[in-house]
């Protein structure tokens, strides 16, 4: 097992020049810009969710727990992008893989009858659309070329 770690960590690490690239900027403002707005809609949620906590109809307790693990993950999920930003290859591998994962999880949401209240489901495919372009940016060929392995 530490011979496995250790390779990985003497990966060659990404060169400032290339993360200074205009391409690689671009994607990153991008990219934070709408995980940033996926962070932000999903607080704005939370409040909401409490602000309506005596409405049964509109508040249950799988909205508590989807609302909370939102705000969870949009806060991991922009981590992830600020750190890859700044080269950490597992930043970025872990940015791709929770907000692929996210994706897939918002659709389920979105799909499946009755758990969660029209509101919430709106607010979620209003998320999704963000994540999408997310997953489409750090999936994309220039940004996996810059943290490939050498």
């Amino acid at each position: 097992m530490n011979a496995v770690r250790s390779s990985r960590s003497a990966a060659a690490p990404v060169s400032a020049e290339h993360l200074t690239h205009p391409r690689s900027l671009a994607a990153f403002r991008a990219t934070k810009l709408l995980l940033g707005g996926y962070l932000g809609i999903s607080v704005l949620t939370l409040v909401a969710i409490v602000l309506l906590r005596d409405d049964s109809a509109d508040v249950n307790s799988a909205v508590w727990v989807r609302g909370t693990i939102v705000v969870v993950s949009a806060l991991v999920t922009y981590g992830c992008a600020v750190r890859a930003a700044r080269g950490s290859r597992s930043a970025y591998r872990r940015l791709r893989v929770i907000s692929g994962v996210m994706v897939v999880a918002i659709a389920a949401i979105i799909a499946l009858p009755g758990a969660f209240p029209l509101w919430m489901k709106a607010e979620q495919g209003l998320c999704g659309v963000l994540l999408i372009a997310v997953v489409a940016l750090v999936n994309g060929s220039h940004l996996r070329s810059l943290f490939a392995s050498k």
